[in-house]
C-alpha cells in the first residue's frame, strides 16, 4: 500500500465559494449572454477575497463553457445553451435559482431518449459476456415481486445496460445524468418510487436482451423510463392545486 501525506482539504475553497456565485448568476440571467464580467479586482473586493481565487473560479468557469476568456480583453459570458456541454446538467441541478420544473423534465426525457436506444443496441450487439452481466445484474434486484428491490441495484442495471450498448457517448450521457440527480436527492426518490420497485419489467427487460429482441427491448425500456416522466407531471399538478388552494 502506497504511503503518501496529504495536507488537510477545507471544506470549500474561496475559489468554490466565488464559482458557484458567479455560476448561479449566470444561470439566474442577473449577468447575461454577451455581458462581461467585472474586472478581477473588483471582483476580489466584492468577494472579500484575494485576487488568485478569482482566477481560479474564472478558470473553472472557461473550462465549464460560461465564459470566454480573453487576454487583455476582459472576461465575456457565453449563451450556455450554446456553448456547455452536459455537464451544464448537475450545474442546474445545483444552481440556487432553482427552475427546476423544466430542468427535471428535459433531463427526464433525455434519460428516457438514452435508456430506450442503449437497450435496443444492448439487444443487437452486445457480447456474451454483457448479456451475462445484464442478467446478473437484474437477478441481483430484489425478490422478483417487486416489493423489495435491492438498494442501488436500479443504477448497476442500467450501467450494464448502458455498457452493453458500446456506446460510449450513452455512458458519458449517463454519467452526467446521474450528477443532476444526485443534486436533488428527495425529489428524486419520490420520482423513480415506481420505477425503482418495478423489479418484474426489470426482469423482463433483460431476457429481452438476452433473447436479442430489439423492438421488445426498446419498448419494455421505454414503459419502466416513462414512470418517473409520469411522476414528475403528477407531482407538477399537485404543486399547481396546492398554489391554487394558498392564493
Amino acid at each position: 500500500m502506497a504511503t503518501v501525506d496529504f495536507s488537510p482539504v477545507p471544506r470549500q475553497s474561496l475559489g468554490d465559494g466565488v464559482f458557484i456565485e458567479l455560476r448561479d448568476a449566470i444561470l439566474a440571467g442577473r449577468i447575461k449572454a454577451g455581458e462581461a464580467l467585472p474586472p478581477e479586482r473588483d471582483l476580489a473586493v466584492s468577494f472579500a477575497v484575494n485576487r488568485h481565487a478569482v482566477r481560479e473560479a474564472v478558470k473553472r468557469l472557461q473550462q465549464a463553457g460560461f465564459v470566454h476568456v480573453v487576454h487583455g480583453g476582459g472576461t465575456r459570458v457565453l449563451d450556455v445553451r450554446r456553448t456547455a456541454g452536459l455537464d451544464l446538467l448537475a450545474h442546474l441541478a445545483r444552481s440556487i435559482d432553482d427552475s427546476a420544473g423544466d430542468l427535471v423534465r428535459d433531463g427526464l426525457e433525455m434519460r428516457r431518449c438514452v435508456g430506450v436506444e442503449a437497450a435496443r443496441l444492448a439487444a443487437a450487439r452486445a457480447d456474451t459476456a454483457a448479456r451475462t452481466r445484464i442478467l446478473v445484474a437484474v437477478s441481483a434486484y430484489g425478490d422478483g415481486g417487486g416489493e423489495h428491490p435491492t438498494e442501488g441495484a436500479e443504477l448497476t442495471f442500467w450501467s450494464e445496460v448502458v455498457d452493453a450498448s458500446g456506446n460510449l457517448a450513452f455512458r458519458l450521457a449517463l454519467n452526467s445524468l446521474l450528477q443532476a440527480i444526485d443534486a436533488q436527492p428527495d425529489l428524486m426518490g419520490e420520482l423513480f418510487a415506481a420505477e425503482r420497485g418495478d423489479v418484474g419489467s426489470h426482469a423482463e427487460l433483460a431476457a429481452a436482451i438476452a433473447a436479442k429482441d430489439v423492438d421488445l427491448a426498446g419498448e419494455l425500456a421505454y414503459a419502466i423510463l416513462s414512470q418517473a416522466v409520469v411522476a414528475l407531471e403528477r407531482i407538477s399538478r399537485r404543486t399547481r392545486r396546492e398554489s391554487v388552494r394558498q392564493a
